[in-house]
């Protein structure tokens, strides 16, 4: 008999509103992440943020991902024609667990560093992350520099990558993202990483699990 993925049986019940009821969450803590968000080994905390683009027949698209604050890996990441919500987060951090740790979930939590918008801070994104081994975490307010790495992929993707691929509508330009979001981690030199690539600095890792 194969092995169930509790992931993908949780998310398609959450997508078909087949859960239980939840306890209300205990409110979020107000202790912001304030300090330096690089950290020395991989898995120990990721950052996630959005940017959007125009197509050029005026087509907008929002981006969502998730990094490894350690090697800038991008894990993951959705392009949608709607706003930042909810559930495109939570998509977002069950990619990015699943490219980490396949079909296993973290031995220790894994830090999520995000900004103050509220997909990211919605009860169920919350508990979510919290069953995945994600420990949220969100940035002082109006402090974006307290999620630096993020913001600094933001302005590198947009500059080095949509700037200059081909964009003429949505899907075109969903498909050449894709194929950005992998040269970058395959390719693009970072001085933080000794100007190596995201997956160039510990070698191309497979899944964990």
């Amino acid at each position: 008999m194969p092995a169930i993925n509790a992931k993908r049986v949780y998310r398609i019940m959450r997508q078909n509103a087949l859960l239980l009821e939840r306890k209300p969450a205990v409110p979020p803590s107000k202790r912001a992440h304030t300090g330096k968000v690089a950290v020395k080994a991989i898995n120990q905390r990721w950052c996630s943020d959005g940017f959007e683009f125009r197509c050029d027949n005026g087509e907008k698209r929002r981006v969502t991902f998730a990094l490894d604050c350690s090697d800038r890996e991008a894990l993951h990441w959705a392009v949608t024609t709607g706003g930042f919500d909810s559930e495109t987060v939570q998509d977002v951090m069950l990619g990015a667990v699943e490219r980490r740790f396949g079909n296993e979930l973290p031995a220790s939590p894994v830090e999520w560093l995000t900004d103050n918008g509220s997909c990211y801070r919605a009860n169920e994104t919350r508990q979510f992350a919290r069953m995945l081994g994600l420990e949220p975490k969100n940035t002082a307010v109006r402090s974006p520099e307290s999620n630096g790495i993020a913001e600094s992929f933001v302005k590198t993707i947009k500059r080095d990558y949509i700037s200059i691929m081909p964009k003429p509508d949505g899907l075109t330009a969903a498909k050449n993202l894709a194929e950005a979001f992998e040269h970058y981690n395959e390719w693009h030199p970072h001085s933080a990483l000794g100007y190596r690539s995201p997956r160039n600095i510990y070698g191309s890792r497979p899944v964990m699990g």
